[in-house]
Protein backbone atom coordinates (compact mmCIF):
# COMPACT_ATOMS: atom_id res chain seq x y z
CA UNK A 1 0.00 0.00 0.00
CA UNK A 2 2.92 2.28 1.00
CA UNK A 3 4.64 1.69 -2.86
CA UNK A 4 1.34 2.52 -4.13
CA UNK A 5 1.14 5.47 -2.32
CA UNK A 6 4.75 6.52 -3.36
CA UNK A 7 4.39 6.15 -6.83
CA UNK A 8 0.52 8.03 -7.29
CA UNK A 9 2.69 11.44 -7.99
CA UNK A 10 3.93 9.32 -10.71
CA UNK A 11 1.66 7.97 -12.00
CA UNK A 12 -0.33 10.95 -12.38
CA UNK A 13 2.43 12.69 -13.88
CA UNK A 14 2.56 10.46 -16.79
CA UNK A 15 -0.99 10.98 -16.68
CA UNK A 16 -0.77 14.22 -17.40
CA UNK A 17 2.25 13.97 -19.97
CA UNK A 18 -0.06 11.35 -22.36
CA UNK A 19 -3.34 12.51 -21.77
CA UNK A 20 -2.20 16.29 -22.48
CA UNK A 21 -1.64 16.28 -26.46
CA UNK A 22 -5.03 14.41 -26.54
CA UNK A 23 -6.40 16.93 -24.92
CA UNK A 24 -4.66 19.47 -27.39
CA UNK A 25 -5.35 17.68 -30.40
CA UNK A 26 -9.09 17.07 -29.77
CA UNK A 27 -9.57 21.01 -28.89
CA UNK A 28 -7.77 21.66 -32.41
CA UNK A 29 -9.73 19.12 -34.16
CA UNK A 30 -12.75 21.19 -32.66
CA UNK A 31 -11.35 24.64 -33.40
CA UNK A 32 -11.04 23.21 -37.34
CA UNK A 33 -14.62 21.69 -37.02
CA UNK A 34 -15.79 25.16 -36.10
CA UNK A 35 -14.38 26.91 -38.58
CA UNK A 36 -15.12 24.60 -41.30
CA UNK A 37 -19.02 24.70 -39.82
CA UNK A 38 -18.56 29.21 -39.91
CA UNK A 39 -17.44 28.86 -43.38
CA UNK A 40 -20.30 26.35 -44.97
CA UNK A 41 -22.45 28.98 -43.12
CA UNK A 42 -20.86 31.68 -44.83
CA UNK A 43 -21.27 30.35 -48.17
CA UNK A 44 -25.19 29.61 -47.93
CA UNK A 45 -25.52 33.12 -46.52
CA UNK A 46 -23.56 34.38 -49.88
CA UNK A 47 -25.13 32.38 -52.22
CA UNK A 48 -28.64 33.65 -51.09
CA UNK A 49 -27.29 36.92 -50.83
CA UNK A 50 -27.13 37.17 -54.59
CA UNK A 51 -30.93 36.38 -54.92
CA UNK A 52 -31.85 40.00 -54.85
CA UNK A 53 -29.53 40.34 -58.07
CA UNK A 54 -30.80 37.49 -59.37
CA UNK A 55 -34.57 39.12 -58.53
CA UNK A 56 -33.44 42.19 -60.01
CA UNK A 57 -32.53 41.02 -63.68
CA UNK A 58 -35.90 38.53 -63.41
CA UNK A 59 -38.25 41.77 -62.61
CA UNK A 60 -36.50 44.07 -64.53
CA UNK A 61 -36.57 41.34 -68.15
CA UNK A 62 -40.27 40.00 -66.57
CA UNK A 63 -38.79 36.58 -66.14
CA UNK A 64 -41.14 34.53 -63.91
CA UNK A 65 -39.30 33.99 -60.50
CA UNK A 66 -40.56 30.22 -60.91
CA UNK A 67 -38.46 28.20 -63.71
CA UNK A 68 -39.32 24.30 -63.17
CA UNK A 69 -36.78 22.79 -65.57
CA UNK A 70 -33.84 25.02 -64.86
CA UNK A 71 -34.85 23.89 -61.13
CA UNK A 72 -34.57 20.45 -61.74
CA UNK A 73 -31.55 20.68 -63.80
CA UNK A 74 -29.58 22.57 -60.85
CA UNK A 75 -30.92 20.17 -58.42
CA UNK A 76 -29.65 16.94 -60.84
CA UNK A 77 -26.24 18.63 -61.39
CA UNK A 78 -26.12 19.29 -57.32
CA UNK A 79 -26.89 16.01 -56.85
CA UNK A 80 -24.45 14.38 -59.10
CA UNK A 81 -21.93 16.25 -57.17
CA UNK A 82 -22.51 15.16 -54.27
CA UNK A 83 -22.42 12.07 -55.05
CA UNK A 84 -18.88 12.33 -56.11
CA UNK A 85 -18.29 12.83 -52.01
CA UNK A 86 -20.54 9.85 -51.40
CA UNK A 87 -23.70 12.09 -50.15
CA UNK A 88 -26.90 9.68 -50.37
CA UNK A 89 -28.78 11.57 -53.33
CA UNK A 90 -32.07 11.72 -51.49
CA UNK A 91 -30.70 13.67 -48.50
CA UNK A 92 -28.13 16.05 -50.31
CA UNK A 93 -31.33 16.15 -53.08
CA UNK A 94 -33.77 17.66 -50.66
CA UNK A 95 -31.14 20.15 -48.89
CA UNK A 96 -30.76 21.61 -52.36
CA UNK A 97 -34.57 21.35 -53.13
CA UNK A 98 -34.74 23.52 -49.82
CA UNK A 99 -32.26 26.00 -50.77
CA UNK A 100 -33.79 26.34 -54.12
CA UNK A 101 -37.32 27.37 -52.27
CA UNK A 102 -35.13 29.75 -49.77
CA UNK A 103 -33.90 31.46 -53.36
CA UNK A 104 -37.76 32.13 -54.47
CA UNK A 105 -38.42 33.52 -50.95
CA UNK A 106 -36.29 36.14 -51.59
CA UNK A 107 -37.17 36.52 -54.98
CA UNK A 108 -40.94 36.94 -53.96
CA UNK A 109 -40.27 39.10 -51.34
CA UNK A 110 -38.13 41.75 -53.32
CA UNK A 111 -40.59 41.47 -56.35
CA UNK A 112 -43.41 42.63 -53.37
CA UNK A 113 -41.22 45.77 -52.25
CA UNK A 114 -40.46 46.72 -56.41
CA UNK A 115 -44.14 46.52 -56.82
CA UNK A 116 -44.54 49.28 -53.59
CA UNK A 117 -42.09 52.33 -53.53
CA UNK A 118 -39.44 51.04 -53.14
CA UNK A 119 -36.87 51.31 -56.10
CA UNK A 120 -35.06 48.92 -58.51
CA UNK A 121 -31.67 48.79 -58.80
CA UNK A 122 -30.34 50.04 -62.06
CA UNK A 123 -27.01 48.33 -62.47
CA UNK A 124 -27.97 44.81 -62.57
CA UNK A 125 -25.39 41.94 -63.71
CA UNK A 126 -26.35 39.52 -66.50
CA UNK A 127 -27.89 36.67 -64.90
CA UNK A 128 -26.50 34.02 -67.81
CA UNK A 129 -22.99 35.38 -67.98
CA UNK A 130 -22.11 36.52 -64.45
CA UNK A 131 -24.95 35.30 -61.35
CA UNK A 132 -25.51 32.19 -62.13
CA UNK A 133 -21.44 30.88 -62.51
CA UNK A 134 -21.15 32.89 -59.36
CA UNK A 135 -24.10 30.62 -58.15
CA UNK A 136 -22.17 27.33 -59.41
CA UNK A 137 -19.23 28.21 -57.83
CA UNK A 138 -20.61 28.86 -54.66
CA UNK A 139 -22.56 25.49 -55.39
CA UNK A 140 -19.61 23.37 -55.53
CA UNK A 141 -17.81 25.33 -52.55
CA UNK A 142 -20.75 24.32 -50.81
CA UNK A 143 -20.94 21.19 -51.10
CA UNK A 144 -17.61 20.58 -50.49
CA UNK A 145 -17.87 21.88 -47.01
CA UNK A 146 -20.98 20.08 -46.45
CA UNK A 147 -18.38 17.23 -47.16
CA UNK A 148 -15.50 18.64 -44.53
CA UNK A 149 -17.89 19.28 -42.00
CA UNK A 150 -20.07 15.80 -42.46
CA UNK A 151 -21.68 14.66 -39.73
CA UNK A 152 -23.64 17.91 -38.03
CA UNK A 153 -24.67 16.51 -34.95
CA UNK A 154 -25.26 19.40 -32.93
CA UNK A 155 -28.76 20.69 -33.64
CA UNK A 156 -28.12 23.71 -31.25
CA UNK A 157 -25.60 24.82 -34.20
CA UNK A 158 -29.47 25.42 -35.90
CA UNK A 159 -29.72 29.41 -33.71
CA UNK A 160 -25.49 30.13 -35.06
CA UNK A 161 -27.55 29.21 -38.51
CA UNK A 162 -30.12 31.43 -38.11
CA UNK A 163 -27.86 34.32 -36.92
CA UNK A 164 -25.26 33.70 -39.61
CA UNK A 165 -27.39 33.64 -42.73
CA UNK A 166 -28.87 37.12 -42.56
CA UNK A 167 -30.13 37.91 -45.86
CA UNK A 168 -33.57 40.27 -46.24
CA UNK A 169 -36.41 39.00 -47.38
CA UNK A 170 -35.68 34.89 -45.80
CA UNK A 171 -37.65 34.27 -43.06
CA UNK A 172 -36.59 32.24 -39.82
CA UNK A 173 -38.89 28.96 -40.59
CA UNK A 174 -37.31 28.78 -43.97
CA UNK A 175 -33.76 29.13 -42.30
CA UNK A 176 -34.73 26.52 -39.53
CA UNK A 177 -36.36 24.69 -42.33
CA UNK A 178 -32.93 24.72 -44.40
CA UNK A 179 -30.49 24.03 -41.41
CA UNK A 180 -32.63 21.12 -40.70
CA UNK A 181 -32.11 19.34 -44.13
CA UNK A 182 -28.14 20.46 -43.99
CA UNK A 183 -28.25 18.65 -40.44
CA UNK A 184 -30.11 15.35 -42.09
CA UNK A 185 -28.04 14.70 -44.83
CA UNK A 186 -26.03 11.43 -44.95
CA UNK A 187 -23.43 9.53 -46.20
CA UNK A 188 -23.08 6.22 -47.50
CA UNK A 189 -21.14 4.23 -45.35
CA UNK A 190 -18.72 2.97 -48.47
CA UNK A 191 -18.68 2.70 -52.21
CA UNK A 192 -19.92 -0.41 -52.56
CA UNK A 193 -23.51 0.46 -50.84
CA UNK A 194 -23.22 3.54 -53.24
CA UNK A 195 -22.94 1.58 -56.10
CA UNK A 196 -25.64 -0.76 -55.10
CA UNK A 197 -28.32 2.00 -53.72
CA UNK A 198 -28.09 4.48 -56.63
CA UNK A 199 -27.89 1.24 -59.70
CA UNK A 200 -24.96 2.90 -61.15
CA UNK A 201 -21.01 1.52 -61.58
CA UNK A 202 -19.36 4.96 -62.88
CA UNK A 203 -16.14 3.54 -64.95
CA UNK A 204 -13.35 6.01 -65.75
CA UNK A 205 -11.48 5.28 -68.86
CA UNK A 206 -9.17 7.16 -71.18
CA UNK A 207 -10.67 5.30 -74.40
CA UNK A 208 -7.22 5.58 -76.04
CA UNK A 209 -5.26 2.39 -75.08
CA UNK A 210 -6.03 -0.37 -77.16
CA UNK A 211 -6.13 -3.45 -76.49
CA UNK A 212 -7.91 -2.14 -72.85
CA UNK A 213 -9.79 0.77 -73.77
CA UNK A 214 -10.76 2.21 -77.00
CA UNK A 215 -13.52 3.90 -78.91
CA UNK A 216 -15.14 2.01 -82.35
CA UNK A 217 -17.80 3.99 -83.92
CA UNK A 218 -18.11 6.16 -80.81
CA UNK A 219 -18.25 2.91 -78.38
CA UNK A 220 -16.40 1.94 -75.40
CA UNK A 221 -13.99 -1.69 -76.49
CA UNK A 222 -11.39 -3.53 -74.98
CA UNK A 223 -10.12 -6.15 -72.67
CA UNK A 224 -11.90 -3.85 -69.67
CA UNK A 225 -14.52 -2.77 -71.45
CA UNK A 226 -15.49 -5.93 -71.00
CA UNK A 227 -14.48 -6.68 -67.72
CA UNK A 228 -15.75 -3.50 -66.50
CA UNK A 229 -19.50 -4.36 -67.73
CA UNK A 230 -19.04 -8.07 -65.89
CA UNK A 231 -18.15 -6.47 -63.12
CA UNK A 232 -21.49 -4.35 -63.38
CA UNK A 233 -23.80 -7.07 -63.96
CA UNK A 234 -21.80 -8.98 -61.14
CA UNK A 235 -23.49 -6.07 -59.24
CA UNK A 236 -27.19 -6.03 -60.67
CA UNK A 237 -26.14 -2.66 -61.73
CA UNK A 238 -25.82 -0.51 -64.69
CA UNK A 239 -22.43 1.04 -66.30
CA UNK A 240 -21.71 4.83 -66.54
CA UNK A 241 -18.60 5.17 -68.59
CA UNK A 242 -16.71 8.46 -67.41
CA UNK A 243 -14.09 9.95 -69.88
CA UNK A 244 -10.56 10.37 -68.37
CA UNK A 245 -6.84 11.00 -69.35
CA UNK A 246 -3.97 10.19 -68.38
CA UNK A 247 -2.46 13.40 -67.38
CA UNK A 248 -5.75 14.01 -65.23
CA UNK A 249 -6.57 10.30 -63.89
CA UNK A 250 -5.06 11.13 -60.31
CA UNK A 251 -7.04 14.29 -59.71
CA UNK A 252 -10.07 12.90 -61.26
CA UNK A 253 -10.04 10.25 -58.63
CA UNK A 254 -9.61 13.08 -56.11
CA UNK A 255 -12.51 14.05 -57.13
CA UNK A 256 -14.31 11.35 -56.95
CA UNK A 257 -16.15 11.65 -60.12
CA UNK A 258 -15.37 7.65 -60.93
CA UNK A 259 -16.00 4.49 -58.90
CA UNK A 260 -12.75 2.76 -60.68
CA UNK A 261 -10.90 3.12 -63.71
CA UNK A 262 -10.69 0.71 -65.84
CA UNK A 263 -8.04 1.32 -68.85
CA UNK A 264 -4.79 -0.75 -68.68
CA UNK A 265 -3.55 1.32 -65.83
CA UNK A 266 -0.35 0.29 -64.43
CA UNK A 267 0.22 -0.28 -60.43
CA UNK A 268 2.90 2.82 -59.25
CA UNK A 269 3.95 3.85 -56.05
CA UNK A 270 3.08 7.50 -56.49
CA UNK A 271 -0.45 6.40 -57.51
CA UNK A 272 -0.63 4.07 -54.51
CA UNK A 273 -0.20 7.26 -52.29
CA UNK A 274 -3.84 8.31 -53.51
CA UNK A 275 -5.75 5.32 -53.82
CA UNK A 276 -5.84 1.94 -53.96
CA UNK A 277 -5.38 -0.99 -56.67
CA UNK A 278 -6.85 -4.09 -56.88
CA UNK A 279 -5.25 -6.88 -57.45
CA UNK A 280 -2.98 -7.53 -60.61
CA UNK A 281 -4.72 -8.87 -63.13
CA UNK A 282 -2.22 -8.85 -66.01
CA UNK A 283 1.96 -8.60 -65.98
CA UNK A 284 4.53 -7.05 -68.01
CA UNK A 285 6.82 -4.25 -68.71
CA UNK A 286 7.87 -1.55 -71.69
CA UNK A 287 9.51 -2.73 -74.97
CA UNK A 288 10.32 -0.38 -78.07
CA UNK A 289 8.23 -0.60 -81.30
CA UNK A 290 9.58 1.27 -84.17
CA UNK A 291 9.52 0.87 -88.17
CA UNK A 292 10.33 -3.01 -89.19
CA UNK A 293 12.87 -1.47 -91.08
CA UNK A 294 14.98 -0.44 -88.39
CA UNK A 295 14.31 -2.87 -85.80
CA UNK A 296 18.21 -3.63 -85.96
CA UNK A 297 19.08 -0.04 -85.35
CA UNK A 298 17.26 0.34 -82.44
CA UNK A 299 17.45 -2.97 -80.76
CA UNK A 300 18.40 -1.58 -77.35
CA UNK A 301 18.03 1.38 -75.13
CA UNK A 302 21.46 2.52 -75.63
CA UNK A 303 20.83 2.69 -78.93
CA UNK A 304 17.49 4.26 -78.81
CA UNK A 305 19.01 6.87 -76.55
CA UNK A 306 21.65 8.42 -79.05
CA UNK A 307 21.52 12.19 -80.35
CA UNK A 308 18.79 12.57 -83.15
CA UNK A 309 17.09 9.61 -82.70
CA UNK A 310 13.54 10.79 -82.28
CA UNK A 311 11.43 9.01 -79.25
CA UNK A 312 7.49 9.96 -79.24
CA UNK A 313 5.77 9.52 -75.67
CA UNK A 314 1.99 10.26 -75.06
CA UNK A 315 1.96 12.76 -71.51
CA UNK A 316 1.06 11.43 -68.22
CA UNK A 317 1.26 8.62 -68.03
CA UNK A 318 3.96 5.58 -67.27
CA UNK A 319 5.22 5.50 -70.41
CA UNK A 320 6.35 9.20 -69.94
CA UNK A 321 7.73 8.67 -66.87
CA UNK A 322 10.16 6.22 -68.01
CA UNK A 323 10.96 8.42 -70.87
CA UNK A 324 11.87 10.83 -68.57
CA UNK A 325 13.93 8.95 -66.23
CA UNK A 326 15.75 6.43 -68.93
CA UNK A 327 16.19 8.82 -72.15
CA UNK A 328 18.30 12.03 -71.87
CA UNK A 329 20.24 12.24 -75.15
CA UNK A 330 17.59 11.19 -77.98
CA UNK A 331 15.44 13.63 -78.76
CA UNK A 332 11.69 13.24 -77.14
CA UNK A 333 8.85 14.34 -78.89
CA UNK A 334 5.38 14.76 -76.72
CA UNK A 335 2.10 13.48 -78.91
CA UNK A 336 -1.39 14.14 -76.72
CA UNK A 337 -3.01 12.09 -78.86
CA UNK A 338 -1.82 7.68 -77.94
CA UNK A 339 -4.60 6.86 -80.89
CA UNK A 340 -2.42 8.30 -83.69
CA UNK A 341 0.64 8.02 -82.00
CA UNK A 342 1.63 5.19 -84.25
CA UNK A 343 0.58 6.86 -87.42
CA UNK A 344 3.68 9.26 -86.78
CA UNK A 345 6.01 6.22 -86.59
CA UNK A 346 5.03 5.23 -89.54
CA UNK A 347 4.89 8.46 -91.26
CA UNK A 348 8.62 9.07 -90.27
CA UNK A 349 8.04 12.24 -87.86
CA UNK A 350 8.77 9.75 -85.37
CA UNK A 351 11.31 6.78 -85.02
CA UNK A 352 10.33 5.30 -81.99
CA UNK A 353 7.80 4.78 -79.23
CA UNK A 354 8.52 2.73 -75.59
CA UNK A 355 5.46 1.45 -74.33
CA UNK A 356 3.65 -1.42 -72.68
CA UNK A 357 4.53 -4.72 -74.48
CA UNK A 358 0.75 -5.83 -74.89
CA UNK A 359 0.06 -2.48 -76.66
CA UNK A 360 2.91 -3.03 -78.59
CA UNK A 361 1.92 -7.04 -79.35
CA UNK A 362 -1.23 -5.84 -80.89
CA UNK A 363 0.13 -2.67 -82.93
CA UNK A 364 2.48 -4.78 -84.78
CA UNK A 365 -0.90 -7.14 -85.40
CA UNK A 366 -2.66 -4.13 -86.43
CA UNK A 367 -0.36 -2.49 -88.41
CA UNK A 368 2.37 -4.74 -90.27
CA UNK A 369 4.98 -1.68 -91.11
CA UNK A 370 5.58 -1.62 -87.29
CA UNK A 371 7.86 -4.19 -85.49
CA UNK A 372 8.87 -4.87 -81.96
CA UNK A 373 12.55 -4.27 -81.97
CA UNK A 374 13.10 -5.83 -78.99
CA UNK A 375 10.82 -8.87 -79.78
CA UNK A 376 10.11 -11.12 -75.47
CA UNK A 377 12.12 -8.12 -73.77
CA UNK A 378 11.18 -5.72 -71.50
CA UNK A 379 12.86 -2.70 -69.79
CA UNK A 380 10.96 -2.87 -66.87
CA UNK A 381 8.38 -4.85 -65.29
CA UNK A 382 4.51 -3.48 -64.18
CA UNK A 383 1.35 -5.32 -63.18
CA UNK A 384 -1.86 -3.67 -64.37
CA UNK A 385 -4.66 -3.65 -62.22
CA UNK A 386 -7.83 -1.10 -61.58
CA UNK A 387 -7.69 1.81 -59.90
CA UNK A 388 -9.89 2.60 -57.20
CA UNK A 389 -11.13 5.20 -54.41
CA UNK A 390 -9.54 4.53 -50.27
CA UNK A 391 -12.39 2.11 -49.59
CA UNK A 392 -11.62 -1.05 -48.58
CA UNK A 393 -14.85 -2.39 -48.68
CA UNK A 394 -15.04 -1.74 -52.20
CA UNK A 395 -11.67 -2.95 -52.81
CA UNK A 396 -12.36 -6.16 -51.16
CA UNK A 397 -15.23 -6.39 -53.85
CA UNK A 398 -13.25 -5.96 -56.69
CA UNK A 399 -10.58 -8.17 -55.60
CA UNK A 400 -12.94 -11.12 -55.28
CA UNK A 401 -14.90 -10.54 -57.97
CA UNK A 402 -11.39 -10.60 -59.82
CA UNK A 403 -9.70 -13.86 -58.53
CA UNK A 404 -12.97 -15.59 -59.27
CA UNK A 405 -12.98 -14.51 -62.84
CA UNK A 406 -9.02 -15.33 -63.47
CA UNK A 407 -9.52 -18.53 -62.01
CA UNK A 408 -12.10 -19.25 -64.25
CA UNK A 409 -11.47 -18.03 -67.08
CA UNK A 410 -13.10 -14.84 -67.81
CA UNK A 411 -10.28 -12.69 -67.96
CA UNK A 412 -8.17 -14.84 -70.22
CA UNK A 413 -11.26 -14.97 -72.74
CA UNK A 414 -11.65 -10.63 -72.33
CA UNK A 415 -7.63 -10.76 -73.40
CA UNK A 416 -8.54 -12.90 -76.32
CA UNK A 417 -11.01 -11.68 -78.01
CA UNK A 418 -9.23 -8.34 -78.11
CA UNK A 419 -6.02 -9.07 -78.82
CA UNK A 420 -6.49 -9.47 -82.89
Amino acid sequence: MAILIRLFPVYCSLCCLFLAPLAQAAALNDERGARRIERLFDLIESRLAIMDQVAAYKYINKLAIEDPLRENQVLDAASDAALAYGLTPDSSRFFFALQIEAAKEIQRYWFEEWSGNRPVPSNVESLNEVLRPRLIDLGDAIIETINETYPITDKSLAVQFVRSVNVEGLSDATKYALFRALFEVEKFPNKLDQILATGVLRVATTGDYAPFSATENNQPVGIDITLAQDLANSLGVEVQWVTTSWPTLMTDLQAGTFDIAMSGISRSLSRQQLGFFSQPYHTGGKTPIVRCAQVEDYSSLDKINQPGVRVIVNPGGTNEIFVTESVDQATVISHEDNRSIFAEILAGRADVMITDAIEVRLQTLRQPGLCASMPDQTLTYQEKAYLLPRDLVWKEYVDTWLSLRMHEGTVDRAFQQNLR
